[in-house]
């Protein structure tokens, strides 16, 4: 990484802001954190983090309204990342939260080694501390994609990807851990002028985990899906 990242954590429970700020300032982040989401929009101006962890239950201004002001008034930079941390797993929320800018979801009572794996994968997909290496290759796992030659390929093995295919993989790895909702999918991929049946998202992640096997992509039902390594 090209800099030490910047994480705010923002949360109305003491401890819980203590736990994370323990746990990843032993990774040497930079941390601040917010105990309200107005001090957390302060903090973010100031601060400008790389990542934000984002409590949604919150008096005062819930998560999801933070989150949805900050994409509204474009405060921070535009490649800051927004994780939800949340107890709650309803479908809706998780919807509502990524409708409004949010990129992840880190559910609570977390285990300290989830947690940093979780942060490390967040953070891979920003611009900013993360790039291609001057053959546009990118390694993810054992995975290595060329984004300049179209090919993937695992250690010594090179998987033969169809257009679609490519261009889904590409989509889903621009930004590791993010959940990429169906609609978003479709329009990036397939575009806006050109009609496809619903289950067409679905048959190319078949195809895809048949090739390049069945870990790297994860369906979140209902929502959308997204690459972990």
């Amino acid at each position: 990484m090209a800099r030490i990242p910047k994480i705010l954590l923002v949360d109305d429970e003491e401890d819980i802001i203590e736990i994370l700020s323990y746990n990843l300032k032993s990774e040497n982040y930079q941390i601040e954190s917010a105990s309200n989401g107005v001090e957390a929009l302060q903090k973010i101006q100031s601060f400008e983090p790389d990542l934000v962890i984002l409590d949604i239950m919150m008096p005062e201004m819930n998560g999801i309204d933070v989150c949805a002001k900050i994409k509204q008034d474009k405060i921070g930079n535009e490649n800051m990342i927004i994780a939800f941390l949340t107890a709650r797993n309803e479908s809706f929320t998780q919807i509502a939260a990524l409708d409004s800018g949010g990129d992840d979801f880190i559910n609570k009572p977390i285990k300290p080694n989830v947690l940093k794996s979780r942060i490390k994968a967040l953070l891979r997909r920003h611009p900013g501390l993360n790039s291609l290496d001057e053959t546009g290759t990118q390694v993810f796992g054992n995975l290595e994609i060329n984004y300049l030659e179209f090919s993937v390929k695992d250690n010594d093995k090179v998987f033969q990807l169809a257009k679609k295919e490519f261009e889904l993989l590409s989509l889903l790895t621009s930004k590791p851990g993010k959940v990429f909702k169906r609609e978003e999918i479709l329009l990036k991929v397939w575009g806006k002028e050109v009609i496809v049946g619903d289950r067409t998202i679905d048959v190319h992640i078949r195809k895809l985990r048949e090739k390049i096997g069945s870990d790297y992509i994860q369906t979140l039902k209902g929502v959308g899906y997204k690459f972990n390594f």
